[in-house]
């Protein structure tokens, strides 16, 4: 005895004959959806109306959060990066005044500021 499969249209809930498995695309993202013929109609005539828009648009890609690497400088409790630059400064340590501060700079500022544990 074969079981008969009864697709419900996903948006108004009936049964019928007409309701399929209908697949769609949106901004190359891939759908699907049970659907009557209705139903399908209305999304096909949504989708044409979005079409230019989506033509007309920009991707935006989501935000995502930034990973610390496992080599990343430690964070000094109390100090900030200026800090460790001024002192280094004045402690005749040549640095540059932008990007990474090389780790033995952290080490030796650490050993003469004990407070300045890291954090985590």
């Amino acid at each position: 005895m074969a079981t008969k499969v009864v697709l419900v249209d996903d948006i108004d809930g009936h049964e019928g004959e007409d309701v399929a498995k209908r697949d769609f695309e949106v901004a190359g993202a891939q759908f699907t959806i049970d659907l009557g013929d209705a139903n399908y109609k209305k999304l096909t005539e949504v989708l044409e109306a979005l079409a230019p828009y989506l033509e007309k648009a920009t991707t935006v890609k989501r935000a995502t959060r930034a990973r610390k690497s496992a080599d990343a400088a430690p964070r000094l409790r109390g100090y900030s990066n200026t800090d460790v630059r001024q002192w280094a400064q004045a402690q005749g340590i040549e640095l540059s005044e932008r990007g990474k501060i090389p780790d033995e700079v952290y080490e030796q500022f650490i050993a003469a500021h004990p407070d300045a544990k890291p954090e985590g």
